[in-house]
Protein backbone atom coordinates (compact mmCIF):
# COMPACT_ATOMS: atom_id res chain seq x y z
CA UNK A 1 0.00 0.00 0.00
CA UNK A 2 1.18 3.56 -1.19
CA UNK A 3 1.25 5.90 2.32
CA UNK A 4 4.07 8.15 1.42
CA UNK A 5 3.51 11.61 -0.26
CA UNK A 6 6.17 11.33 -2.68
CA UNK A 7 4.83 7.69 -3.67
CA UNK A 8 1.89 9.13 -3.86
CA UNK A 9 2.80 11.59 -6.16
CA UNK A 10 4.80 8.87 -8.53
CA UNK A 11 1.92 7.16 -8.36
CA UNK A 12 -0.31 9.46 -9.94
CA UNK A 13 2.36 10.21 -12.68
CA UNK A 14 2.07 7.07 -13.90
CA UNK A 15 -1.05 6.74 -13.88
CA UNK A 16 -1.61 10.15 -16.15
CA UNK A 17 1.49 9.45 -18.14
CA UNK A 18 -0.21 5.86 -19.26
CA UNK A 19 -3.33 7.43 -20.86
CA UNK A 20 -3.71 8.57 -24.38
CA UNK A 21 -6.83 10.68 -24.50
CA UNK A 22 -8.44 12.83 -26.65
CA UNK A 23 -9.85 16.48 -26.74
CA UNK A 24 -12.40 18.79 -28.56
CA UNK A 25 -11.04 21.56 -30.33
CA UNK A 26 -8.27 22.78 -33.09
CA UNK A 27 -5.79 24.43 -30.10
CA UNK A 28 -4.31 22.67 -26.79
CA UNK A 29 -7.33 23.57 -23.96
CA UNK A 30 -6.04 24.68 -20.94
CA UNK A 31 -6.43 21.71 -19.36
CA UNK A 32 -4.35 19.41 -21.06
CA UNK A 33 -1.34 21.57 -20.73
CA UNK A 34 -1.69 21.59 -17.07
CA UNK A 35 -1.90 17.83 -17.02
CA UNK A 36 1.03 17.73 -19.51
CA UNK A 37 3.14 19.27 -16.42
CA UNK A 38 1.74 17.00 -14.33
CA UNK A 39 2.96 13.79 -16.15
CA UNK A 40 0.38 13.42 -18.75
CA UNK A 41 2.97 12.09 -22.04
CA UNK A 42 0.57 11.56 -24.92
CA UNK A 43 -2.03 12.84 -26.86
CA UNK A 44 -4.61 11.61 -29.13
CA UNK A 45 -5.68 14.05 -32.42
CA UNK A 46 -8.86 13.25 -34.70
CA UNK A 47 -10.44 14.71 -37.52
CA UNK A 48 -12.32 17.17 -35.16
CA UNK A 49 -8.64 18.47 -33.94
CA UNK A 50 -7.32 18.71 -37.49
CA UNK A 51 -8.28 21.95 -40.24
CA UNK A 52 -5.11 22.33 -42.43
CA UNK A 53 -1.26 21.50 -41.99
CA UNK A 54 -0.41 24.42 -40.75
CA UNK A 55 -2.99 24.26 -37.58
CA UNK A 56 -2.00 21.11 -36.95
CA UNK A 57 1.75 22.09 -36.50
CA UNK A 58 0.82 24.63 -34.79
CA UNK A 59 -1.00 22.71 -32.47
CA UNK A 60 1.93 20.13 -31.78
CA UNK A 61 3.74 22.86 -30.94
CA UNK A 62 1.69 24.01 -28.55
CA UNK A 63 1.62 20.29 -26.74
CA UNK A 64 5.90 19.68 -27.62
CA UNK A 65 6.28 23.43 -25.44
CA UNK A 66 4.71 21.94 -22.87
CA UNK A 67 6.55 18.67 -22.55
CA UNK A 68 9.49 17.72 -25.49
CA UNK A 69 9.04 14.12 -25.65
CA UNK A 70 5.08 14.03 -25.87
CA UNK A 71 3.69 11.38 -28.32
CA UNK A 72 1.22 12.77 -30.11
CA UNK A 73 -0.81 10.04 -31.77
CA UNK A 74 -3.10 10.04 -34.44
CA UNK A 75 -5.64 7.04 -36.70
CA UNK A 76 -3.77 7.78 -40.21
CA UNK A 77 -4.46 4.80 -41.86
CA UNK A 78 -4.60 6.38 -45.68
CA UNK A 79 -7.57 5.21 -47.60
CA UNK A 80 -10.64 5.31 -46.19
CA UNK A 81 -9.69 5.83 -42.80
CA UNK A 82 -7.97 9.64 -42.61
CA UNK A 83 -7.62 12.18 -39.98
CA UNK A 84 -5.08 14.60 -42.12
CA UNK A 85 -7.55 15.02 -44.95
CA UNK A 86 -10.92 14.24 -42.49
CA UNK A 87 -12.70 16.52 -45.19
CA UNK A 88 -11.56 16.23 -48.29
CA UNK A 89 -10.90 12.15 -48.81
CA UNK A 90 -7.33 10.81 -48.31
CA UNK A 91 -4.26 11.30 -51.22
CA UNK A 92 -3.08 7.33 -50.51
CA UNK A 93 -5.29 4.53 -50.97
CA UNK A 94 -5.90 1.88 -48.13
CA UNK A 95 -4.18 -1.20 -47.76
CA UNK A 96 -6.38 -3.06 -49.57
CA UNK A 97 -5.56 -1.02 -52.67
CA UNK A 98 -1.81 -2.23 -51.46
CA UNK A 99 -1.91 -5.45 -51.05
CA UNK A 100 -3.64 -5.93 -54.59
CA UNK A 101 -0.78 -4.57 -56.13
CA UNK A 102 1.41 -6.62 -54.11
CA UNK A 103 4.57 -4.34 -54.58
CA UNK A 104 5.91 -4.36 -51.03
CA UNK A 105 8.23 -1.40 -52.02
CA UNK A 106 5.49 0.66 -53.59
CA UNK A 107 3.75 0.05 -49.91
CA UNK A 108 7.34 1.23 -48.09
CA UNK A 109 6.75 4.34 -50.73
CA UNK A 110 3.31 5.31 -49.55
CA UNK A 111 4.29 4.62 -46.06
CA UNK A 112 7.25 6.49 -46.06
CA UNK A 113 5.53 9.72 -47.87
CA UNK A 114 2.26 9.30 -45.25
CA UNK A 115 5.34 9.36 -42.10
CA UNK A 116 7.30 12.11 -43.66
CA UNK A 117 3.33 14.22 -43.78
CA UNK A 118 3.09 13.53 -40.27
CA UNK A 119 6.05 14.34 -39.35
CA UNK A 120 6.06 17.33 -40.75
CA UNK A 121 2.97 18.38 -38.70
CA UNK A 122 4.40 17.30 -35.52
CA UNK A 123 2.35 13.87 -35.22
CA UNK A 124 5.08 10.99 -33.82
CA UNK A 125 3.05 8.29 -33.28
CA UNK A 126 0.38 6.43 -35.96
CA UNK A 127 -1.93 3.86 -34.46
CA UNK A 128 -1.34 1.75 -37.83
CA UNK A 129 -0.94 0.00 -39.89
CA UNK A 130 -3.83 -2.55 -39.87
CA UNK A 131 -2.41 -6.22 -40.00
CA UNK A 132 -5.44 -8.04 -39.32
CA UNK A 133 -5.93 -10.89 -42.06
CA UNK A 134 -9.55 -10.39 -43.55
CA UNK A 135 -10.37 -14.02 -43.50
CA UNK A 136 -14.52 -12.64 -43.05
CA UNK A 137 -15.36 -11.35 -46.35
CA UNK A 138 -18.34 -10.15 -44.30
CA UNK A 139 -16.31 -8.04 -41.80
CA UNK A 140 -18.14 -5.03 -41.16
CA UNK A 141 -15.40 -2.72 -39.56
CA UNK A 142 -11.96 -4.48 -41.13
CA UNK A 143 -12.65 -4.59 -44.90
CA UNK A 144 -10.81 -2.62 -46.89
CA UNK A 145 -8.57 -1.30 -43.72
CA UNK A 146 -6.58 -4.91 -44.63
CA UNK A 147 -3.89 -5.85 -47.09
CA UNK A 148 -5.94 -8.82 -48.09
CA UNK A 149 -6.91 -12.44 -47.23
CA UNK A 150 -3.74 -14.49 -47.12
CA UNK A 151 -1.51 -14.02 -44.28
CA UNK A 152 1.55 -13.98 -46.16
CA UNK A 153 0.81 -11.21 -48.05
CA UNK A 154 -0.17 -9.40 -45.40
CA UNK A 155 2.43 -10.12 -43.47
CA UNK A 156 4.99 -8.59 -46.25
CA UNK A 157 2.96 -5.42 -46.54
CA UNK A 158 2.55 -4.59 -42.59
CA UNK A 159 6.27 -4.95 -42.39
CA UNK A 160 7.01 -2.91 -45.16
CA UNK A 161 4.14 -0.14 -44.30
CA UNK A 162 6.06 -0.16 -40.34
CA UNK A 163 9.91 -0.02 -42.36
CA UNK A 164 8.72 3.15 -43.97
CA UNK A 165 6.64 4.82 -41.84
CA UNK A 166 9.62 4.81 -39.09
CA UNK A 167 12.05 5.24 -41.68
CA UNK A 168 10.11 8.92 -41.51
CA UNK A 169 10.08 9.26 -37.69
CA UNK A 170 7.18 8.23 -36.68
CA UNK A 171 6.05 5.20 -34.57
CA UNK A 172 3.95 2.35 -35.75
CA UNK A 173 1.23 1.14 -33.59
CA UNK A 174 0.65 -2.19 -35.53
CA UNK A 175 -3.07 -3.09 -34.59
CA UNK A 176 -5.53 -4.80 -34.10
CA UNK A 177 -3.78 -7.81 -32.12
CA UNK A 178 -4.09 -10.88 -32.10
CA UNK A 179 -6.26 -10.26 -35.23
CA UNK A 180 -9.60 -8.50 -35.64
CA UNK A 181 -10.02 -10.55 -39.26
CA UNK A 182 -12.66 -13.29 -38.50
CA UNK A 183 -15.07 -11.47 -37.08
CA UNK A 184 -18.91 -10.06 -38.07
CA UNK A 185 -19.19 -7.81 -35.39
CA UNK A 186 -18.00 -4.24 -34.85
CA UNK A 187 -16.04 -4.04 -31.44
CA UNK A 188 -17.26 -0.18 -31.29
CA UNK A 189 -20.53 -1.85 -31.11
CA UNK A 190 -20.47 -5.21 -29.25
CA UNK A 191 -17.53 -7.69 -28.01
CA UNK A 192 -17.09 -9.93 -31.33
CA UNK A 193 -16.07 -13.51 -30.87
CA UNK A 194 -13.51 -15.66 -33.10
CA UNK A 195 -13.63 -19.44 -32.59
CA UNK A 196 -10.58 -20.68 -34.41
CA UNK A 197 -8.07 -22.34 -32.46
CA UNK A 198 -4.45 -22.08 -31.68
CA UNK A 199 -3.60 -24.08 -34.83
CA UNK A 200 -5.86 -21.51 -36.66
CA UNK A 201 -4.67 -18.16 -35.07
CA UNK A 202 -1.05 -19.62 -35.25
CA UNK A 203 -1.15 -19.97 -39.01
CA UNK A 204 -3.13 -16.95 -40.03
CA UNK A 205 -3.95 -14.04 -37.47
CA UNK A 206 -0.54 -14.28 -35.85
CA UNK A 207 1.63 -14.45 -38.67
CA UNK A 208 1.83 -10.38 -39.85
CA UNK A 209 2.22 -9.41 -35.98
CA UNK A 210 5.22 -11.70 -36.29
CA UNK A 211 6.10 -9.90 -39.34
CA UNK A 212 5.85 -6.85 -37.63
CA UNK A 213 7.64 -7.36 -34.82
CA UNK A 214 10.44 -8.70 -36.95
CA UNK A 215 10.05 -5.48 -38.27
CA UNK A 216 10.60 -3.58 -35.32
CA UNK A 217 6.94 -1.84 -34.58
CA UNK A 218 7.65 0.73 -31.67
CA UNK A 219 3.89 -0.03 -30.99
CA UNK A 220 1.63 -3.30 -31.42
CA UNK A 221 -2.43 -2.25 -30.66
CA UNK A 222 -5.15 -4.57 -29.21
CA UNK A 223 -7.71 -5.50 -30.03
CA UNK A 224 -11.30 -6.00 -27.84
CA UNK A 225 -12.30 -9.28 -28.98
CA UNK A 226 -13.07 -12.99 -27.19
CA UNK A 227 -10.76 -15.66 -28.57
CA UNK A 228 -12.11 -18.70 -26.31
CA UNK A 229 -8.64 -20.66 -27.47
CA UNK A 230 -6.84 -18.01 -25.39
CA UNK A 231 -8.76 -16.86 -22.49
CA UNK A 232 -12.36 -18.51 -22.29
CA UNK A 233 -13.30 -14.95 -20.43
CA UNK A 234 -11.72 -11.93 -20.82
CA UNK A 235 -11.10 -9.93 -24.52
CA UNK A 236 -7.70 -9.61 -25.17
CA UNK A 237 -7.63 -6.16 -24.06
CA UNK A 238 -8.10 -7.50 -20.73
CA UNK A 239 -6.31 -10.95 -21.09
CA UNK A 240 -2.71 -11.21 -19.23
CA UNK A 241 -2.78 -15.11 -21.59
CA UNK A 242 -3.31 -12.34 -24.59
CA UNK A 243 -0.86 -9.80 -23.70
CA UNK A 244 1.55 -11.34 -21.48
CA UNK A 245 1.29 -14.95 -22.31
CA UNK A 246 1.58 -14.40 -26.08
CA UNK A 247 2.63 -11.49 -27.05
CA UNK A 248 5.08 -10.70 -24.61
CA UNK A 249 6.07 -14.08 -24.34
CA UNK A 250 9.55 -15.18 -25.41
CA UNK A 251 9.82 -16.84 -29.12
CA UNK A 252 11.51 -19.48 -27.81
CA UNK A 253 8.60 -20.37 -25.74
CA UNK A 254 5.95 -19.70 -28.23
CA UNK A 255 5.15 -16.34 -27.88
CA UNK A 256 6.17 -13.31 -29.97
CA UNK A 257 8.71 -11.99 -28.00
CA UNK A 258 7.25 -7.97 -28.44
CA UNK A 259 9.48 -5.92 -26.31
CA UNK A 260 7.62 -2.52 -27.23
CA UNK A 261 4.55 -0.72 -26.39
CA UNK A 262 1.45 -2.54 -25.92
CA UNK A 263 -1.57 0.58 -26.64
CA UNK A 264 -5.49 -0.61 -26.22
CA UNK A 265 -8.00 -0.11 -29.09
CA UNK A 266 -10.11 2.75 -27.11
CA UNK A 267 -11.92 2.38 -24.13
CA UNK A 268 -15.22 3.38 -24.63
CA UNK A 269 -15.88 1.46 -27.32
CA UNK A 270 -18.90 -0.53 -26.43
CA UNK A 271 -17.15 -3.73 -26.57
CA UNK A 272 -15.25 -2.83 -23.18
CA UNK A 273 -17.20 0.02 -21.63
CA UNK A 274 -20.86 -2.09 -21.67
CA UNK A 275 -19.26 -4.50 -20.09
CA UNK A 276 -16.74 -3.17 -17.69
CA UNK A 277 -16.49 0.40 -17.79
CA UNK A 278 -13.83 2.61 -19.06
CA UNK A 279 -12.31 3.02 -15.42
CA UNK A 280 -12.49 -0.97 -14.50
CA UNK A 281 -11.42 -1.76 -18.03
CA UNK A 282 -8.64 0.26 -18.21
CA UNK A 283 -7.44 -0.92 -14.51
CA UNK A 284 -8.03 -4.73 -16.38
CA UNK A 285 -6.29 -3.52 -19.29
CA UNK A 286 -2.97 -2.34 -17.58
CA UNK A 287 -3.33 -5.52 -15.30
CA UNK A 288 -3.09 -7.69 -18.17
CA UNK A 289 -0.05 -6.05 -19.88
CA UNK A 290 -1.21 -3.35 -21.54
CA UNK A 291 0.91 -0.18 -21.03
CA UNK A 292 -0.99 2.71 -23.01
CA UNK A 293 -4.98 3.36 -22.74
CA UNK A 294 -6.23 5.15 -25.88
CA UNK A 295 -9.85 6.97 -24.75
CA UNK A 296 -11.10 10.10 -26.35
CA UNK A 297 -12.70 9.29 -29.93
CA UNK A 298 -16.00 9.55 -28.15
CA UNK A 299 -15.08 10.35 -24.48
CA UNK A 300 -12.67 13.55 -25.03
CA UNK A 301 -12.64 15.82 -21.46
CA UNK A 302 -11.05 16.23 -18.65
CA UNK A 303 -13.52 14.24 -16.68
CA UNK A 304 -12.45 11.16 -18.03
CA UNK A 305 -9.20 11.66 -17.82
CA UNK A 306 -9.27 12.54 -14.16
CA UNK A 307 -11.82 9.25 -13.27
CA UNK A 308 -8.96 7.01 -14.95
CA UNK A 309 -6.19 8.32 -13.37
CA UNK A 310 -7.86 8.00 -10.10
CA UNK A 311 -9.12 4.63 -10.95
CA UNK A 312 -5.63 3.42 -11.41
CA UNK A 313 -4.42 5.09 -8.37
CA UNK A 314 -6.90 4.13 -6.19
CA UNK A 315 -6.48 -0.02 -8.09
CA UNK A 316 -2.79 0.28 -6.84
CA UNK A 317 -3.89 1.24 -3.01
CA UNK A 318 -6.55 -1.42 -3.07
CA UNK A 319 -4.12 -4.28 -4.18
CA UNK A 320 -5.97 -4.71 -7.67
CA UNK A 321 -2.98 -3.43 -9.47
CA UNK A 322 0.53 -4.03 -8.64
CA UNK A 323 2.29 -0.78 -8.28
CA UNK A 324 5.59 -2.09 -10.75
CA UNK A 325 2.99 -3.29 -13.52
CA UNK A 326 1.81 0.60 -13.61
CA UNK A 327 5.28 1.78 -13.30
CA UNK A 328 6.77 -0.94 -16.30
CA UNK A 329 3.81 0.49 -18.42
CA UNK A 330 5.05 4.46 -17.48
CA UNK A 331 8.36 3.43 -18.17
CA UNK A 332 7.96 2.29 -21.78
CA UNK A 333 6.00 5.44 -22.50
CA UNK A 334 8.87 7.50 -21.62
CA UNK A 335 10.95 5.10 -24.07
CA UNK A 336 9.34 5.82 -26.77
CA UNK A 337 8.36 9.27 -25.89
CA UNK A 338 12.51 9.84 -25.97
CA UNK A 339 12.88 7.75 -29.21
CA UNK A 340 10.27 10.37 -30.66
CA UNK A 341 12.21 13.20 -29.67
CA UNK A 342 15.10 12.04 -30.95
CA UNK A 343 13.95 10.91 -34.12
CA UNK A 344 10.96 12.50 -34.90
CA UNK A 345 9.11 15.91 -35.94
CA UNK A 346 9.55 18.33 -38.38
CA UNK A 347 13.70 17.47 -38.11
CA UNK A 348 12.97 14.00 -39.28
CA UNK A 349 10.43 14.84 -42.17
CA UNK A 350 13.16 17.62 -43.73
CA UNK A 351 15.41 14.25 -44.38
CA UNK A 352 12.83 12.16 -46.43
CA UNK A 353 12.40 13.23 -49.90
CA UNK A 354 8.84 14.28 -51.00
CA UNK A 355 7.03 11.44 -52.95
CA UNK A 356 3.70 14.06 -53.69
CA UNK A 357 2.80 11.72 -56.69
CA UNK A 358 2.92 8.08 -54.76
CA UNK A 359 -0.22 8.06 -53.46
CA UNK A 360 -2.07 8.52 -57.28
CA UNK A 361 -0.15 6.13 -59.10
CA UNK A 362 -0.47 3.68 -56.13
CA UNK A 363 -4.66 4.04 -56.49
CA UNK A 364 -3.91 3.38 -60.09
CA UNK A 365 -2.32 -0.01 -60.23
CA UNK A 366 -4.61 -1.18 -57.65
CA UNK A 367 -7.36 -0.68 -60.52
CA UNK A 368 -8.98 -4.22 -61.17
CA UNK A 369 -10.96 -3.25 -64.49
CA UNK A 370 -13.08 -5.78 -66.10
CA UNK A 371 -15.41 -4.76 -69.68
CA UNK A 372 -18.60 -6.93 -70.28
CA UNK A 373 -17.80 -7.14 -73.67
CA UNK A 374 -15.17 -6.47 -76.33
CA UNK A 375 -15.31 -2.72 -76.33
CA UNK A 376 -16.28 -0.07 -73.81
CA UNK A 377 -17.70 3.57 -75.03
CA UNK A 378 -16.35 5.87 -73.00
CA UNK A 379 -18.60 8.79 -70.96
CA UNK A 380 -18.30 11.52 -73.09
CA UNK A 381 -20.23 13.66 -71.64
CA UNK A 382 -22.41 14.48 -68.28
CA UNK A 383 -22.74 11.41 -66.04
CA UNK A 384 -24.92 10.54 -63.05
CA UNK A 385 -23.41 9.07 -60.39
CA UNK A 386 -25.64 7.09 -58.19
CA UNK A 387 -23.73 5.96 -54.87
CA UNK A 388 -25.47 3.42 -53.23
CA UNK A 389 -24.29 4.30 -49.80
CA UNK A 390 -24.45 1.79 -46.53
CA UNK A 391 -24.18 2.78 -43.01
CA UNK A 392 -20.93 4.35 -42.28
CA UNK A 393 -18.04 1.85 -40.25
CA UNK A 394 -17.31 4.56 -37.11
CA UNK A 395 -13.68 3.63 -37.79
CA UNK A 396 -14.18 5.64 -41.04
CA UNK A 397 -16.67 8.34 -39.79
CA UNK A 398 -19.33 10.15 -41.98
CA UNK A 399 -17.71 12.78 -42.78
CA UNK A 400 -14.77 11.93 -45.19
CA UNK A 401 -16.38 12.25 -48.41
CA UNK A 402 -15.86 9.05 -51.16
CA UNK A 403 -17.17 8.40 -54.53
CA UNK A 404 -16.76 9.17 -57.62
CA UNK A 405 -18.68 11.88 -58.32
CA UNK A 406 -16.22 15.51 -57.77
CA UNK A 407 -13.76 13.59 -59.52
CA UNK A 408 -15.96 12.68 -62.27
CA UNK A 409 -18.02 16.10 -62.60
CA UNK A 410 -14.12 18.00 -62.76
CA UNK A 411 -13.77 15.48 -66.05
CA UNK A 412 -16.98 15.87 -67.78
CA UNK A 413 -18.17 19.20 -65.76
CA UNK A 414 -22.20 18.60 -65.64
CA UNK A 415 -22.11 15.49 -63.47
CA UNK A 416 -24.61 15.02 -61.15
CA UNK A 417 -24.59 12.85 -57.57
CA UNK A 418 -27.21 11.28 -56.13
CA UNK A 419 -26.86 9.14 -52.91
CA UNK A 420 -28.94 6.13 -52.16
CA UNK A 421 -29.41 4.39 -49.00
CA UNK A 422 -31.04 1.02 -47.57
CA UNK A 423 -34.02 3.47 -45.90
CA UNK A 424 -34.67 4.54 -49.60
CA UNK A 425 -34.57 1.16 -50.61
CA UNK A 426 -37.67 0.37 -47.84
CA UNK A 427 -39.39 3.21 -48.02
CA UNK A 428 -39.98 3.28 -51.77
CA UNK A 429 -39.26 -0.55 -52.40
CA UNK A 430 -36.01 -1.41 -55.05
CA UNK A 431 -38.23 -0.37 -57.94
CA UNK A 432 -39.60 2.33 -56.98
CA UNK A 433 -35.71 3.68 -55.96
CA UNK A 434 -34.61 2.99 -59.47
CA UNK A 435 -37.80 4.78 -60.99
CA UNK A 436 -36.93 7.64 -59.12
CA UNK A 437 -32.91 7.41 -59.92
CA UNK A 438 -33.91 6.84 -63.98
CA UNK A 439 -36.19 10.04 -63.60
CA UNK A 440 -33.85 11.83 -62.09
CA UNK A 441 -30.77 10.88 -64.71
CA UNK A 442 -32.53 11.54 -67.64
CA UNK A 443 -30.73 10.37 -71.03
CA UNK A 444 -27.24 10.80 -69.00
CA UNK A 445 -24.49 7.88 -68.23
CA UNK A 446 -25.29 6.07 -64.94
CA UNK A 447 -21.92 5.22 -62.84
CA UNK A 448 -23.07 2.94 -60.38
CA UNK A 449 -20.83 3.34 -56.76
CA UNK A 450 -21.20 0.37 -54.46
CA UNK A 451 -19.31 -0.19 -51.36
CA UNK A 452 -18.81 -4.03 -50.50
CA UNK A 453 -21.97 -5.41 -52.56
CA UNK A 454 -21.88 -8.75 -51.27
CA UNK A 455 -22.80 -7.79 -47.61
CA UNK A 456 -25.44 -5.50 -48.32
CA UNK A 457 -28.52 -7.33 -49.66
CA UNK A 458 -30.77 -4.39 -50.46
CA UNK A 459 -28.02 -2.60 -52.45
CA UNK A 460 -27.27 -6.07 -54.84
CA UNK A 461 -30.80 -6.47 -55.44
CA UNK A 462 -30.92 -2.29 -56.34
CA UNK A 463 -27.88 -3.25 -58.27
CA UNK A 464 -29.25 -5.64 -60.23
CA UNK A 465 -32.40 -4.04 -60.92
CA UNK A 466 -30.57 -1.06 -62.40
CA UNK A 467 -28.79 -2.98 -64.72
CA UNK A 468 -31.55 -4.51 -66.26
CA UNK A 469 -32.92 -1.22 -66.84
CA UNK A 470 -30.02 0.61 -68.12
CA UNK A 471 -27.18 -2.65 -69.24
CA UNK A 472 -24.49 0.19 -70.62
CA UNK A 473 -24.16 1.37 -66.76
CA UNK A 474 -20.77 1.52 -65.21
CA UNK A 475 -19.95 0.01 -61.90
CA UNK A 476 -17.60 1.29 -59.42
CA UNK A 477 -17.23 -0.92 -56.55
CA UNK A 478 -15.04 0.67 -53.59
CA UNK A 479 -14.99 -1.65 -51.01
CA UNK A 480 -14.11 -5.49 -50.99
CA UNK A 481 -14.75 -7.00 -54.36
CA UNK A 482 -16.01 -10.13 -53.37
CA UNK A 483 -19.39 -10.05 -55.74
CA UNK A 484 -19.10 -11.18 -59.48
CA UNK A 485 -18.20 -8.04 -61.90
CA UNK A 486 -21.28 -6.68 -63.30
CA UNK A 487 -22.31 -3.86 -65.53
CA UNK A 488 -20.76 -2.92 -68.82
CA UNK A 489 -17.51 -1.84 -66.76
CA UNK A 490 -16.75 -2.86 -63.85
CA UNK A 491 -14.19 -1.48 -61.55
CA UNK A 492 -12.72 -2.56 -58.61
CA UNK A 493 -10.51 0.14 -56.76
CA UNK A 494 -10.07 -1.77 -53.18
CA UNK A 495 -10.77 1.10 -51.38
CA UNK A 496 -12.70 4.68 -51.03
CA UNK A 497 -9.93 7.42 -51.08
CA UNK A 498 -10.13 10.29 -53.16
CA UNK A 499 -7.58 9.11 -55.04
CA UNK A 500 -9.18 5.37 -55.78
CA UNK A 501 -11.68 7.85 -57.11
CA UNK A 502 -10.17 9.34 -58.99
CA UNK A 503 -8.45 6.51 -60.41
CA UNK A 504 -11.85 5.26 -61.19
CA UNK A 505 -13.05 8.16 -63.04
CA UNK A 506 -10.04 8.84 -65.17
CA UNK A 507 -10.97 4.69 -66.59
CA UNK A 508 -14.57 6.12 -66.81
CA UNK A 509 -13.78 8.61 -69.36
CA UNK A 510 -11.17 6.61 -71.09
CA UNK A 511 -8.41 8.88 -70.16
CA UNK A 512 -5.03 7.46 -69.78
CA UNK A 513 -3.06 7.37 -66.15
CA UNK A 514 -0.79 10.27 -67.48
CA UNK A 515 -3.36 12.72 -68.51
CA UNK A 516 -3.64 14.28 -65.11
CA UNK A 517 -0.84 15.51 -62.83
CA UNK A 518 -0.57 13.37 -59.84
CA UNK A 519 -1.43 15.11 -56.23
Amino acid sequence: MTTLAHDSATLTRDALTVLQPGFTGTSAPDWLLRRLGEGLASVGLFGRNIATPEQLSALTAQLRAERDDVLVAIDEEGGDVTRLEVRTGSSFPGNLALGAVDDPELTRAVARELGRRLAECGVNLNWAPSADVNSNPDNPVIGVRSFGAEPGLVARHTAAYIEGLQGAGVAACTKHFPGHGDTAVDSHHALPRIDAGLDTLTARELVPFRAAVAAGTKAVMSAHILLPALDPDLPATLSRAALHGLLRRPVADGGLGFEGLIVTDGMEMRAIADAYGIERGSVLAIAAGADAICVGGGLADEDTVLRLRDALVTAVIEGRLAEERLAEAAARVRTLGEWTRRSGGPRAAHGVEPAAGVGLAAARRALRVTPAGPSYEPVTGPAHVAAFTPVANIAVGEETPWGVGAELARLRPGTQAATYGRQDAEDRGVHGLIENMLDTAGDRRIVAVVRDVHRHPWMADALDALLAARPETVVVEMGVPQAPPAGALHIATHGAARVCGRAAAEVIVGNGAGDHPGD
